[in-house]
């Protein structure tokens, strides 16, 4: 409570809804036990059951006189990891679950990333997130198990290559035919850069739509460990069609053709995503924090004094070095540390990383 007083059978509006909400049994919070009371004034600490409309960090207030309460500002999430049900087929059951748990805890977030083809759960650490797993099974009815997050790469081509794509089919009545020669090379947007040089209708325009689709859908899927290309970019510069033959899908073929031919070819290469670390910590664990961080292939941006002996430490940090931080560092300041990180950028991966990661590429093609 924040002012004035709450009464049972009262009617309150929530300010963010509009919606009227009913008090029903009021009760007093008194540690372990809930004490049924009449009213609860300024101060006070109370709960009320069955609101239909209400969620956390909503105000409730007098219709009449509205006020609505500074939200929480809660720390960001800093500990994810991959959630999946034990008995396959429940997923719909953790969705649901967690999108329930959500309305009252706001402090953790989850999302379905197609990409990584995972459930992700976000938390401020371990502790919460196995709570929430409690939650689930005893609440909702399905078990689940968590596994460690994976990275979401990229790919790119450090160098031009000229590839050759042609698709030829006939099997009676139309057949079809498409003749493509694309130029790919390092582009300076991170989205598929399409481009034609076509002289003396080699390749008819209506057919250039088709060939940047083709090539559109190929670079979803990279040729080292299946990410997605980016900063392509794809040139046609000839080729040659069938007046009967030739159509959109043999266009879009023969262009798929060209990517799978020359990509390999062009010094491909994979990015890991890089992000900005922003550590807490008192001034006694500095040493052990820069230690860890080297191993971590962490570089070190900066560092600034706090209040109360605490110094905030910068750095740059790969994000497949992250997925323990948030348990390390409680281990290595007792608890007493803290932290942030945000996607900053994707740079290229050192070589050794790199073998590792098509390594986990082919094990992970090779259980599904």
């Amino acid at each position: 409570m924040l002012s004035g007083k709450v009464t049972s059978d009262m009617q309150l509006t929530n300010t963010r809804t509009g919606s009227v909400e009913r008090m029903g049994g009021i009760l007093r919070l008194q540690g372990k036990k809930n004490v049924d009371t009449k009213e609860i004034i300024c101060g006070d600490i109370g709960a009320v059951a069955k609101l239909s409309d209400t969620k956390t960090c909503d105000t409730l207030s007098d219709a009449k006189n509205p006020v609505t309460a500074k939200r929480i500002d809660f720390p960001k999430t800093c500990y994810s990891m991959a959630v999946s049900p034990k008995v396959k087929g429940q997923e719909e059951k953790i969705a649901n679950g967690l999108g329930r748990l959500a309305e009252e805890d706001v402090t953790f977030t989850f999302i379905n990333n197609p990409e990584v083809k995972q459930f992700i759960l976000s938390g401020s650490g371990d502790i919460q997130l196995d709570v929430l797993c409690s939650k689930l099974k005893d609440k909702f009815g399905v078990e689940v198990v968590l596994s460690p997050a994976r990275v979401a790469y990229r790919e790119k081509i450090r160098k031009s290559y000229e590839a050759h794509g042609r698709h030829k089919k006939q099997s009676g009545g139309a057949g079809q035919f498409g003749d493509v020669k694309i130029r790919f090379e390092p582009g300076e947007n991170e989205d598929l850069e399409f481009c034609e040089e076509v002289f003396g209708g080699s390749v008819p325009k209506n057919f250039f739509p088709a060939v940047e689709k083709g090539l559109r859908e190929s670079i979803q899927k990279g040729v080292l460990a299946g990410y997605p290309m980016v900063f392509l970019k794809a040139t046609l510069y000839d080729g040659s069609y069938h007046p009967v033959d030739s159509n959109e899908i043999a266009f879009k073929t023969a262009a798929q053709l060209a990517y799978r031919d020359g990509i390999p070819k062009a010094s491909p290469i994979i990015l890991e995503p890089i992000g900005k670390l922003a550590v807490t910590i008192p001034d006694t664990y500095m040493g052990d924090i820069m230690s860890d961080l080297s191993k971590r292939r962490g570089t070190p941006l900066g560092m600034s004094a706090a209040d109360d002996g605490y110094q905030i430490v910068e750095a740059e940090v790969p994000m497949r070095e992250m997925s323990s931080y948030a348990i390390d560092l409680r281990s290595m300041t007792q608890g007493r540390g803290s932290f942030t990180i945000d996607f900053e950028r994707y740079q290229e991966t050192p070589g050794p990383i790199q073998e590792k990661i098509i390594e986990e590429a082919k094990a992970l093609a090779e259980g599904d």
